[in-house]
């Protein structure tokens, strides 16, 4: 049995946040189910083909939101449910009449977790916005630079996946833990902003504390330092080099031919785009896998940047077994690592709506009943 086994969780079709938050509820025993709507000229799904694996473990179907009876479908799982999680604009639930108030009323217990992007209150609430938009306002996506360049943002793991769905999930763990104690259900407002903000905490610190500058790219953690860098190889390829305390930056110089003695002060700020510009040259004269071959064993922390295609056969990732085959896509598997009860992917992704008979019957709808529901199009 997983930690989260006989948690219900209903996951309201969205985008990034809540999948990946459903995702993760499911890799560890939730039973998820995404109730995604009905699409016009029948039910079709753009992973027809290529899988989402944010849907895996979990199972689906497809309700039509505007019909009395769609409606009905879904107050029937909140009756049951533990958890409700939807990534709409505030007010959007609510039109549909399956807001907060509404579903708390129905089921003391639940848990309703809201996922947006800028929050539930504030100027900007129901305002257009994505993860790029998140970052940019929390200051955060000013970090991602070089000095002189454009900030560039991280793909969207900062506030998609970490900021909103992995903040989301301890939000609903978090009242799953108090409901334990009171018997309450309450409301979880996870907005990425929020999220992106908590994760940057540090640089508040540092820049509070006069230990960093706002000329990004100048700092020990922004490519300022040339003990903490990623160095292009001959071959066209990267290594990051991470050498920040003097033991393994004394392993970095020796794996790179050179003498402490030869070089300017490290700790002076002043002198790191010398001493980069030397790195540099030298990190060029050998591919990606000669440096990483002579630094593999030593404490330099010298790795190469692998592309996604290459991870796999990382000696280290092996062994962990940090990516899984599912169905016949490689993907990352649940962590983190439990010793008793570890997170298991269920099933595959499945195609949208696979599951509606199946939940229909489980709410105690009739075979006739639930025919009727698809010949009209409530259900798909």
């Amino acid at each position: 049995m997983g930690p989260l086994d006989g948690i219900r969780v209903i996951e309201m079709a969205g985008k990034a946040t809540s999948p990946y938050c459903g995702m993760l509820l499911a890799d560890f025993g939730a039973d998820v189910v995404i109730v995604d709507r009905v699409k016009k000229g029948g039910a079709k799904s753009r992973y027809l083909v290529s899988q989402n694996p944010l849907d895996r473990g979990k199972r689906s179907m497809r309700v039509d939101l505007k019909a009395e009876e769609g409606l009905d479908i879904v107050q029937k799982l909140i009756l049951n449910a533990d958890v409700l999680m939807e990534s709409y604009r505030p007010g959007v639930m609510e039109s549909l009449g399956l807001g907060p108030d509404t579903a708390l009323k129905m089921n003391p217990g639940l848990i309703y977790a809201r996922m947006t992007g800028w929050g539930q209150n504030g100027p900007y609430a129901k305002a257009a916005g994505h993860d790029i938009n998140y970052l940019a306002l929390s200051g955060t996506l000013s970090l991602f630079k070089r000095k002189g360049g454009r900030p560039l943002p991280p793909c969207n793991i900062l506030g998609d996946f970490a900021g909103g769905g992995l903040m989301g999930a301890m939000g609903i763990l978090l009242a799953i833990i108090e409901r334990g104690r009171s018997g309450q259900g309450q409301v979880v407002d996870a907005a990425m902003l929020d999220g992106i903000a908590n994760l940057s905490t540090v640089f508040w610190g540092l820049w509070a504390n006069n230990l960093m500058s706002l000329d990004i790219g100048t700092n020990l953690l922004d490519g300022g330092a040339p003990y903490y860098q990623v160095y292009e190889t001959s071959d066209g390829k990267y290594v990051a080099v991470g050498a920040i305390e003097g033991k393994f930056y004394d392993q970095l110089l020796k794996g790179l031919g050179l003498d402490a003695s030869s070089l300017p002060d490290k700790g002076d700020p002043k002198n790191w785009p010398e001493m980069t510009a030397r790195f540099a040259e030298i990190i060029k004269t050998k591919t990606r896998d000669e440096w990483a071959a002579l630094f593999d064993g030593k404490d330099a922390c010298v790795h190469p940047v692998l592309e996604l295609d290459e991870a796999s056969e990382n000696p280290h990732i092996r062994e962990r077994g940090l990516l899984v085959d599912v169905e016949g896509m490689k993907q990352p598997g649940p962590v983190p690592r439990l010793s008793r009860t570890p997170g298991l992917i269920k099933r595959g992704s499945g195609i949208r709506g696979a599951g509606t008979r199946e939940i229909l019957g489980e709410l105690g709808y009739s075979k006739e009943n639930i025919e009727n529901l698809f010949e009209r199009n409530i259900v798909q």
